[in-house]
C-alpha cells in the first residue's frame, strides 16, 4: 500500500462542491430542476432527508454515508472509505503497533471471520483462542453483517477496554463467549533461527510487511550472523502482505540487482522498483501457500522470476493490485486500488496466483510448523529443508 496527499485535487473537489451548491440553490418545493449526470438525484435525496426524515441527521453522517456509498459502488473489496477511527486503526496496522486482542484473521473464506492464529502472549493467546475458531459476534454485532475490515476495527480499541467475542469451535461443536481486555499489541514481523536438526540452515519467518519489516530483517540477519549459514528457508506462508516499500527492501536480500516489481497505473505509466545492493547470494527455498498474498507475492514472484530460489508449497492467493491511501479531512481517508503490479518478467498474477516450483499440500487438519521448535516438520517445511540441504551439499 502507498500513501499520497491530495495536492491539486482540492481544486477539483471545490468545483464539485460549487456545482452541488448551484443545484441545491435551484430547487423549488424540494424538487431539483437540474439532473446533469444524476447529480440532481443525489441533491434531491439530501433535500428529502433534511426536510422529511423523522430523525435529526447531521451533515457529517450524510457526508460519511455518501462517501462510503461512492467507494462501495466500485465493487472492489480492496477500495474502502475509512472514518477517523478506522483510518487510525489502519495506520496502526501498517506500523505494526495497535490496541487490540491479538488475533490474525484468515483470508481463505471472506464470508467468515476465521482465526488464522493468535499472536503469542496477547489476550487472545492467553484466553485460549485457537486457529480455526470462527468469530461469530463482536460484542453484540453479528459478524455476518460486516466485512473483515469493520470486524478488525471493532476488535481493536484503547488498551484497558474490554470486548466480548463469541467464537464457534468446530472441533467441539460449541460456541464460546470470551471477554478480553485489550492491550498494546506490538507485532514483530520477522523471526529467525537455525533450523532444528540443520544447524547450517537459517529459517526466517516473515508474518506481514509493516513499515519496519525491512529494518527488522536487517537487524535479524545481523544478530544471527547470516553469513555463517550455508542456506536459507524463507517462510511466507500466511503472510497477507502489507507495505510495498518493505516488500522491495526485503526482496533485495534474496534477488540480484534489477527490477523487483513494476507498478502500472490506469494510464499505463510504469514505476519500476529496483532491488537494493544487499543480495545475500545463498541457496534459498521459499515456502508459500494459498494465503501468501500481495506484498508476499511481490517477494516470492521476484525470487521465482530471477531464479534465486525455489518456491515450495501451493499456489499463492493472487492479489496483484496496489492500494493508495488518500488522507481526507477530519482524520478520515479513502483507500483505492490505483495500480496493478507485474513481476520482474512482467507477469500479472492478479486472481491467478503464483504456482510453486514444487507443489506440496498440507494434509487436512495439519497445521504449518511456523518457527519450529523440533524436527517434527509439516510436509512443506520438510520438503523445503530436504531440497535446501541438497542444494547446499551440491554447492559445497
Amino acid at each position: 500500500m502507498r500513501e499520497r496527499n491530495w495536492g491539486r485535487t482540492w481544486r477539483q473537489v471545490g468545483i464539485v462542491l460549487l456545482v452541488m451548491s448551484v443545484l441545491i440553490s435551484s430547487t423549488v418545493t424540494g424538487f431539483v430542476l437540474l439532473n446533469a449526470n444524476h447529480i440532481g438525484r443525489l441533491v434531491n435525496v439530501l433535500w428529502l432527508v433534511h426536510s422529511e426524515y423523522l430523525e435529526n441527521i447531521t451533515t457529517e453522517q450524510l457526508v460519511d454515508g455518501a462517501t462510503k456509498g461512492i467507494v462501495d459502488s466500485l465493487g472492489d473489496l480492496y477500495s474502502v472509505y475509512m472514518n477517523a477511527q478506522e483510518n487510525q486503526q489502519l495506520q496502526e496496522m501498517i506500523t505494526g503497533k495497535f490496541g487490540g486482542v491479538g488475533i490474525v484473521l484468515s483470508l481463505k473464506d471472506p464470508k467468515k471471520l476465521v482465526v488464522l492464529r493468535p499472536i503469542k502472549n496477547t489476550p487472545a493467546d492467553k484466553a485460549g483462542i485457537l486457529p480455526g475458531d470462527v468469530v461469530t459476534k463482536i460484542d453484540n454485532v453479528d459478524t455476518l453483517a460486516i466485512d473483515q475490515d469493520k470486524a478488525v476495527a471493532l476488535m481493536r480499541g484503547d488498551p484497558g477496554t474490554k470486548v466480548t467475542l463469541a467464537l464457534y469451535r468446530e472441533s467441539s461443536k460449541k460456541t464460546l463467549s470470551l471477554t478480553l481486555t485489550r492491550e498494546n499489541i506490538s507485532v514483530p514481523t520477522v523471526e529467525a533461527q537455525a533450523l532444528p536438526g540443520h544447524p547450517d540452515l537459517a529459517y526466517i519467518n516473515i508474518s506481514q510487511f509493516s513499515l519496519d519489516t525491512g529494518n527488522e530483517l536487517a537487524e535479524v540477519l545481523k544478530k544471527m550472523d547470516i553469513q555463517k549459514y550455508k542456506g536459507i528457508i524463507l517462510d511466507l506462508r500466511y503472510n497477507h502482505g502489507g507495505e510495498l516499500g518493505a516488500a522491495v527492501q526485503t526482496a533485495s536480500y534474496f534477488v540480484t540487482p534489477g527490477p523487483v516489481v513494476y507498478i502500472v497505473d490506469k494510464k499505463g505509466h510504469v514505476d519500476q522498483k529496483d532491488a537494493l545492493s544487499t543480495y545475500l547470494g545463498k541457496p534459498l527455498v521459499v515456502l508459500v501457500n494459498e494465503e501468501s498474498a500481495s506484498a508476499a507475492e511481490i517477494v516470492s514472484g521476484a525470487i521465482r522470476d530471477k531464479g534465486t530460489g525455489t518456491l515450495v508449497g501451493v499456489k499463492t492467493f493472487g492479489k496483484g493490485i496496489v492500494q493508495t491511501i488518500f488522507p481526507l479531512d477530519g482524520g478520515t481517508s479513502v483507500k483505492l486500488t490505483t495500480a496493478k503490479y507485474l513481476t520482474p518478467n512482467k507477469i500479472d498474477i492478479h486472481k491467478k496466483g503464483i504456482e510453486p516450483d514444487v507443489k506440496v499440500e498440507l494434509p487436512k487438519g495439519k497445521d504449518a510448523t511456523l518457527m519450529p521448535t523440533d524436527t517434527n516438520f509439516d510436509p512443506q517445511l520438510l520438503k523445503g529443508a530436504q531440497m535446501l540441504q541438497e542444494k547446499v551439499n551440491l554447492s559445497s
